[in-house]
């Protein structure tokens, strides 16, 4: 199985700045996209950001401008730096990703722990 691990969540003025990590470890064949969902209280759980192993890459509108996602495939990981961060941005923040664990196997979608994101006013 997969598991992905992310960190540096926490709380953060409003106009500053995080990065957060995501790294996937286990029984790992091969990982095709990376992504970032988020959760604020009360609302449905949404995409912030998304890479493929090709390199494209998606952003929710309301980041785009704001956040970048990238990736280390060599080492199965995906960031998410986070700039001018809103109020709004607060919310818990989860690791997506899709991958094999063997050869011939189907592609699964793995999801992190969530990470808490608080941006102060």
């Amino acid at each position: 199985q997969v598991q992905l691990v992310e960190s540096g969540g926490g709380l953060v003025q409003a106009g500053g700045s995080l990065r957060l990590s995501c790294a996937a470890s286990g029984t790992i064949f091969s990982i095709s996209t990376m992504g970032w969902y988020r959760q604020a209280p009360g609302q449905q759980r949404e995409l912030v950001a998304s890479s493929s192993n090709g390199g494209g890459t998606t952003y929710a509108d309301s980041v785009k401008g704001r956040f970048t996602i990238s990736r280390d495939n060599a080492k199965n990981t995906v960031f998410l730096q986070m700039n001018s961060l809103k109020p709004e941005d607060t919310a818990v923040y989860y690791c997506n990703a899709g991958g094999k664990v063997t050869p011939l196997s189907r592609s699964s979608w793995y999801w992190g722990q969530g990470t808490q994101v608080t941006v102060a006013s």
